[in-house]
């Protein structure tokens, strides 16, 4: 491979102008006459809206829903049977759902004027029960929290299997139950939208902060009832999005019609406490499974309930629908099983509405999943690592198609296990049992393990069951040899801290032979990108990846014809590298015969064909349920009987993500991903009260890991390559989350083996540790 090529752990070329302070961000942007705008927002959980009040100096600039006549809500009607669609006005009508919900639009000449007038906005509402939680949603006398419903359930999702063969090979039952909190998301930079009329080109330019570019241009069309060629999308740097930035807020589209209507600049800039308070929630779900296994530890059957708690409204595009699918489609993990029974209930409450965020549903059904696995273990007698690496894939049944359908296409998932067993010293932990036994005193430690797939680039299929309002077909991508020798490459995905433009050129080169240093990456712009469904489920580099080589396969066919004229040789004997065309002793840098084919015609041979240097090509997975990577992470931890504080002594990763495009890109990626999980496992919470109010509104409240709660990780890689993508490549950016949070219940409860406690609530908090561990005391006593 060529220097810098596929393989190579060069440098991220984003991290140059983000280290230098040269980035642009949303709120880098100056336009003259520029205003901001701010949000008067729902003070409640639960009201009926009667009347909103302007101030009479000022109510040119202020806007509710009656100003936006002819936008549309935002809904997401699916095709699903018997779900329920919810209606989101982009400023709040009839009814207030949740705390933070929009009602009216504020503008001013800064940010600070513009929170003033919000203000001065009053408004008058008639409060109404609040249905705070998911029990209280689903009970009989709940109130409703749309009117027009049945219930409070956005869908109830069946799966249905037979279990009668296998009665009486499982007599072990073993029941668990885990639980998610709700969190918001952090990305460094929150949601960000500066919307401007362009004269010139008559269109609608809005630079957001967002991950799907195409499809946002799609929904500002339809919601706003214009053309969608009216709308131009230029993202421009993104700081972080992990699923917050896949979906279209009713404050976006708030600021978008504000720039339609009037022809002028707006902007808002979505401040922590938005975020905290009003941003879309995640994670909040519950699962209770039942395991059936052999008195050995063979699972062999699963049931399960799993109940997610939504908020009040279907973000746009990927509806309510898509945590429950993901949960009932993943929850059996990498194991081979040969029964699967669920329901999964999606629930309407009074909060912000669930929004993917890295790992969708992955990292609830490994905690779940792997919480069984480790009290099936417990049942029979036997180390859990054993009973795990018994019920696994075993790498000769691959090519795999699990209980639920998905095809694994290659992959040794025992090899992860055995390896992450070796570097954690599960063993010789064991055998130092008993005299840690003697002299603990307060202190208890533990080792805990969990073995996860991640489901990479999914195709069309995956989406299919819900017909959701985008599905994602091909991917395609530009690339073209430009006049002065250097190579352009244009995809309609988007970079927002994966270093995806340094991994797209690397990928560029091996094709090419071209340096990645000459290399031109351009992403999201809807103007002059061909189209994508944007960037999310690790599936950037997998798409990324097919799409260039099939559209550099037919821009090198066409240097080399061209280089073979010039030269007087056989096309077929041509290399390209180094930058250069190369035959023999004879060569051409790609420089000169760009300067040629562009600006000296009268130098080409007539038998050049009138081709362009440049071509656009599609790739979608050929796998509809994608390429699956996994791992296993395993950690030991020691937990203080006194604070219930939890400490990560020692933390291991092994994953195969087969070829890595750049192992520096993937570390990183790993890493942080590991963090995030840290953070879900044992800090981080988004609390309501009975009233439906938000009590982590400041981040003196939302704990986040820090550089003292993220450990020096450790980390392996095993290399199998997907014969189904280009250079053998899988997906990495949602890996590292996945796993913790069930490794680390798996080392606390393993720490507190003995004492009877056991913790199933995420986040672990010291808090959480001692009620436990108080409980138990307490049926002892009994």
């Amino acid at each position: 491979m060529n220097e810098g090529g596929i393989g190579s752990s060069l440098k991220r070329r984003e991290d140059v102008r983000h280290l230098h302070g040269r980035g642009k961000f949303a709120a880098d942007i100056k336009i003259v006459g520029m205003q901001d705008v701010a949000f008067v927002r729902s003070p409640v959980a639960h009201a009926r809206l009667l009347s909103v009040t302007k101030p009479d100096s000022a109510s040119h600039r202020v806007f509710t829903f009656h100003d936006l006549t002819d936008v549309k809500p935002l809904t997401t009607p699916i095709t699903t049977p018997g779900y329920q669609h919810s209606e989101c006005p982009v400023l709040a009508t009839e009814k207030l759902r949740f705390v933070g919900e929009p009602i009216a639009a504020c503008v001013a000449a800064s940010r600070a004027l513009a929170e003033d007038l919000a203000d001065a906005v009053v408004v008058d509402f008639e409060e109404l029960p609040p249905v705070p939680s998911a029990d209280r949603a689903l009970a009989a006398d709940a109130p409703l929290i749309h009117d027009s419903w049945k219930d409070n359930r956005f869908v109830e999702l069946l799966r249905e299997d037979d279990f009668s063969n296998i009665e009486g090979q499982a007599p072990i039952r073993v029941e668990v139950e885990a639980e998610l909190s709700r969190q918001t998301i952090h990305p460094l930079e929150g949601r960000a939208i500066v919307a401007h009329w362009d004269h010139n080109a008559s269109q609608l330019v809005l630079a957001m902060s967002t991950q799907i570019p195409h499809p946002i241009r799609q929904g500002v069309a339809d919601i706003l009832g214009i053309p969608e060629s009216m709308v131009r999308v230029a993202p421009p740097d993104i700081g972080g999005g992990f699923g917050y930035k896949l979906q279209l807020l009713p404050e976006e589209l708030a600021v978008a019609w504000l720039a339609l209507t009037f022809k002028s600049a707006f902007r808002w800039i979505e401040d922590r406490r938005e975020h905290l308070v009003a941003g879309a929630n995640t994670r909040q779900a519950k699962y209770r499974l039942t395991g059936y296994a052999t008195p050995q530890g063979r699972l062999l059957g699963l049931d399960a309930d799993i109940v997610i708690d939504n908020g009040a409204y279907s973000v746009w595009p990927f509806t309510a629908a898509l945590e429950g699918y993901s949960a009932r489609s993943n929850l059996p993990g990498p194991y081979d099983l040969k029964c699967y029974r669920a329901k999964v209930t999606v629930v309407a409450t009074n909060k912000p509405g669930f929004c993917p965020y890295r790992g969708i549903a992955r990292v609830g059904t490994c905690l779940a999943m792997e919480t069984l696995i480790d009290a099936i273990a417990r049942a029979v007698g036997r180390e859990a690592c054993e009973v795990r690496a018994e019920n696994l894939v075993p790498p000769e049944a691959m090519p795999f198609t699990d209980v639920t359908g998905k095809h694994f296409d290659i992959g040794n998932y025992p090899e992860t296990l055995r390896t992450a067993r070796e570097m954690i010293g599960l063993d010789q932990f064991r055998a130092q049992a008993k005299d840690r036994q003697k002299d603990r005193g307060q202190l208890l430690t533990g080792i805990g393990f969990a073995t996860f797939y991640e489901q990479t680039a999914n195709g069309p299929s995956f989406y299919a069951p819900w017909n959701m309002p985008i599905v994602p077909g091909y991917d395609q991508a530009t690339v073209k040899l430009a006049p002065d020798g250097t190579l352009e490459v244009r995809m309609g995905l988007q970079g927002f801290g994966q270093g995806i433009e340094t991994s797209l050129a690397q990928v560029a080169s091996t094709h090419t032979g071209i340096h990645p240093d000459n290399i031109r990456v351009r992403l999201g712009d809807t103007e002059d990108t061909p189209h994508s469904i944007g960037s999310f489920t690790s599936r950037s580099i997998v798409v990324g990846a097919g799409a260039i080589e099939n559209a550099a396969k037919i821009v090198v066919e066409r240097i080399k014809a061209v280089a073979a004229s010039l030269m007087q040789v056989d096309k077929s004997t041509i290399e390209l590298s180094d930058g250069s065309a190369r035959s023999g002793a004879a060569s051409i840098t790609l420089r000169e015969l760009a300067r040629i084919f562009y600006h000296r015609a009268n130098q080409l041979p007539a038998e050049v064909e009138a081709g362009s240097l440049e071509a656009t090509a599609g790739y979608k997975p050929p796998v509809e349920s994608g390429i699956f990577a996994y791992g296993t992470h395993a950690v030991k931890v020691a937990l203080n009987l006194t604070t219930g504080q939890v400490d990560i002594l020692d933390y291991v990763i092994v994953e195969d993500c087969g070829q890595m495009v750049n192992p520096m890109i993937v570390k990183g990626q790993t890493i942080g991903g590991a963090a995030q999980g840290i953070g879900t496992a044992l800090f981080e919470e988004s609390p309501y009260d009975e009233s439906g109010q938000p009590l982590a509104s400041t981040l003196l409240d939302y704990l986040l890991p820090g550089a003292n709660e993220v450990p020096r990780f450790r980390i392996a890689h095993i290399e199998n390559k997907s014969p189904h993508t280009s250079f053998g490549i899988k997906g990495v950016g949602e890996s590292g989350c996945i796993p913790p949070a069930a490794a680390l219940a798996n080392a606390i409860n393993d720490a507190l083996s003995g004492t009877g406690a056991l913790v199933s609530t995420l986040p672990i908090t010291p808090a959480r540790v001692l009620a436990e561990l108080e409980k138990a005391k307490a049926e002892t006593r009994t």
